[in-house]
């Protein structure tokens, strides 16, 4: 992106890459209001598998997914929520990201925007998608807990329908052996 002549960037290399980062803010600021203002996914499943809900005391944001899993693939899924943009866009870009994923990858998105808020880069065999625009906030730690209130909400949420299965799993393996 820029040339170093020994070992230093010139003053003009420095002014594009100051340009170009100032674009790309830009940019991710346009998304985030994009989707704070036109959500996907809004709404609720009746018959959701996956209903977690939780909210964000600081701020006062509040978040609620339903998510309707078939075989370990997540197969819809549908958020409310009220709070800032952050917590709103950050929902709807992540519900994006959740259908047609199984369980263990959306765990691994999870890890991933865990890390990317700690700054740390993403595998990059991971598709973000517009969730990539959220890596601004950890400039702002105050906002991270917004950004991350929906892969909390969902992560608790998966985790508690795993443990429901697995009671299921083991009632059902009792039955089977006449205990």
């Amino acid at each position: 992106m820029w040339e170093l002549v020994s070992g230093q960037a010139g003053p003009d290399e420095g002014r594009r890459l100051t340009m170009v980062m100032e674009q790309l803010d830009e940019l991710y600021r346009e998304v985030i209001l994009d989707h704070f203002k036109n959500p996907t996914h809004s709404g609720e499943l009746a018959d959701a598998q996956v209903k977690a809900e939780g909210n964000n005391p600081l701020c006062g944001d509040e978040m609620a997914f339903h998510l309707r899993v078939d075989n370990g693939h997540i197969q819809q899924v549908r958020f409310r929520g009220k709070g800032c943009a952050i917590s709103q866009a950050a929902a709807s870009m992540f519900s994006q990201q959740l259908e047609g994923k199984t369980v263990p990858e959306v765990f691994r998105l999870i890890e991933a925007m865990k890390g990317l808020m700690q700054g740390q880069e993403p595998d990059p065999s991971l598709d973000l998608g517009d969730l990539e625009a959220l890596a601004g906030v950890r400039k702002f730690p105050v906002r991270v807990k917004c950004a991350a209130l929906s892969w909390n909400v969902v992560e608790q949420g998966l985790k508690e329908y795993g443990e429901r299965s697995e009671v299921r799993r083991q009632q059902s393996d009792r039955t089977k052996s006449g205990l």
